[in-house]
Order: structure tokens, then sequence, then C-alpha cells
């Protein structure tokens, strides 16, 4: 059984060092730990300090491509390596290394694919109040996309069985954290939260720069990541609530035209035939939506197949370094 503990890095090489050193080289119930680097076109010596701390493994991008392509560049790499499990975790040092034991063990006894861990963000200290809310309000969005039990939507500590990390395919070029956990949801897998502890803040985060720009780009990444896996239930509802709204306008105007007061009243019919025509057109698009889901979905079990064969080839022991 093989662990590789995967960090997806820009400019960390004052931060590294520290998180490299707090990783676990032995854990019960794996035989091998690697570590991996993906360094995502620092411009810093975050690649040359991480070939001088011995890691096994260096992947480096050309350019910074963002977190989410790096992430994907860390799993492909781990899975090429042989990887049985890969936990990613954060170069700077939020999470604590010994925290990746407890992380393992559902995924050891076999009771889940994914587990992330939970980092309690209601009750952080470091975090502001705005932040501790937004947390819990973006949490509450993402369980309500993916369907599944969600108390820490944007934790980066997490583990990943060989299968699940397999059928992952993130395609969005903010980050990944609300993107797999969709995924996993619509895919059915099996995701578990474990308990655990941060460490103090070294840095201020690079993805949310601000408040505003951060609640836009979630938003929309939700929205969008919702609409591919859950259409027909996103549409039918706009639909449905379009349809409602021209119904009761048009019995509105009934109502006064009964009354003998329906002349005054043209507008309401009016808008009330439009309303109703393009909310059975929202409900069609759902339609084709989930025609198109159906077929992404046997698309990505193509993709799935071949990443498979792939990866049916003996992996390499040699340190990798791809610099």
């Amino acid at each position: 059984m093989k662990l590789v503990i995967q960090i997806p890095c820009y400019n960390e090489e004052t931060t590294l060092p520290t998180t490299i050193q707090d990783l676990p080289r032995e854990l019960q119930g794996i035989d091998e730990v690697e570590v991996l680097v993906v360094d995502d076109g620092s411009v810093d010596r975050t690649a040359a300090v991480a070939r001088d701390l011995g890691v096994d493994h260096v992947v480096c991008m050309k350019q910074n491509q963002g977190l989410a392509y790096a992430f994907m560049a860390g799993l492909d790499a781990a899975l090429e390596a042989g990887a049985d499990i890969i936990v990613n975790t954060d170069a700077d040092n939020q999470y604590r290394g010994e925290d990746i034991r407890k992380l393992i063990e559902p995924l050891l006894e076999g009771k889940a694919d994914i587990a992330v861990g939970d980092r309690g963000v209601a009750t952080l200290k470091h975090f502001s109040p705005v932040k501790r809310l937004l947390q819990r309000w973006g949490s509450w969005v993402v369980e309500r996309a993916a369907g599944i039990e969600i108390p820490d939507a944007t934790s980066g500590f997490r583990a990943f069985t060989r299968e699940a990390a397999m059928r992952l395919t993130v395609l969005s070029d903010y980050t990944y954290t609300l993107e797999t956990l969709i995924q996993a949801g619509a895919r059915r897998m099996a995701v578990t939260y474990v308990p655990i502890q941060t460490n103090p803040s070294t840095r201020q985060s690079r993805l949310i720069q601000n408040t505003p720009t951060f609640l836009a780009i979630s938003a929309v990444t939700i929205l969008r990541f919702y609409a591919m896996y859950r259409p027909l239930r996103l549409f039918l509802s706009l639909g449905a609530v379009m349809i409602a709204g021209g119904v009761a306008l048009g019995l509105r105007f009934l109502y006064y035209f009964i009354m003998g007061a329906g002349t005054g009243k043209v507008q309401s019919l009016i808008l009330a035939a439009i309303m109703t025509i393009v909310g059975f057109q929202v409900c069609l698009i759902g339609l084709m939506a989930d025609l198109v889901r159906l077929n992404r979905k046997m698309l990505e079990e193509a993709v799935y197949r071949v990443r498979r064969m792939e990866l049916e080839r003996p992996p390499t022991d040699e340190r990798e370094e791809r610099c």
C-alpha cells in the first residue's frame, strides 16, 4: 500500500520546509510514504528547495496555471507513481502532518472513497466573523448542490483512493475544492469528514483577495457545476417558477375580466403569456441539458477507462523530476 502526499505550490520557498518536515514518513497500514511537490510556475526557488529537502517527486509547470490545474497535475503524477491513496495538503503548513493518519483511516477501512479534513470553520479563531459566516454559508450551498453532507467545503486537506482519483476531472480554473465535492456527490462516491486541527496562519490566502470577488467566483462556480451535474432539477425548478408566475397573472386577468374590468388588465395577460411560454422553454432546455449530462457521463466513463489502461503499466521506482 503506497501513500503519496501531494503539495501544490506557488512561491512557497519559505513555507515549504516547515510543511515537508511536518509530514509523516511512516504510517500504520502503509508500506510506502512518498511526497510529491507540484511547482505551479513559481518565480522563486520552490522547486530547488523541494529537491534539497529530498522529496520523492517534483513536477514543474512552465508558468502559473492556477491551483485547480496544479491539483490535477499532482493527481496524475501520483497515480503514475503507483499511489493507492493520495493525500492533498497545502504548502503554507495550514494543516498538521500528524492528522494524515486520521484522514486516511476511513479509506484504509474501506468506509470512504474521499476523506476531507473538517477544520470546524464555525469556531476557528483566526478566521474573521465574516469569513466564518461565508465558510458556513458556502458549505451549505455546496451541500445542496452535491446532495451530500458537507461541513467544510473549502478544506484542501483531502485523501482520495486510487479509484476516486482516477474518476475526478477538474474543469475549473479557480479551485478544485467545490467542484470535486459536487462531482463526488453526482457520482455517488462515499465522502466522509474527519475533524482536524490547523496551525496558525503563515500568510494571507491567495485565493481570497477580497470578499466580493470570492463570493462572485464561488457563486459562478457552484451554479456552473450544479447546472452541469443536476441540470434537470435546476432548469425544471426555474421553469416551474416562471410558469407558476404566468398562471397567477393569467388568473388575475381572468378575475378582473369576469368582474367586468378586464380591459384595463391586458398587460397582465401579455406578461402571463410571455412568462408561461418562456417557462416551458426553460423546461425544454433542462431536458436537453439532461441529455448532454448523460452524454458527458458516458464520455467521463470512457476517459476513466483510458486513464485506467494507461496506468496499468508498472510504476517507476526512480525519483521523479519533471522540471
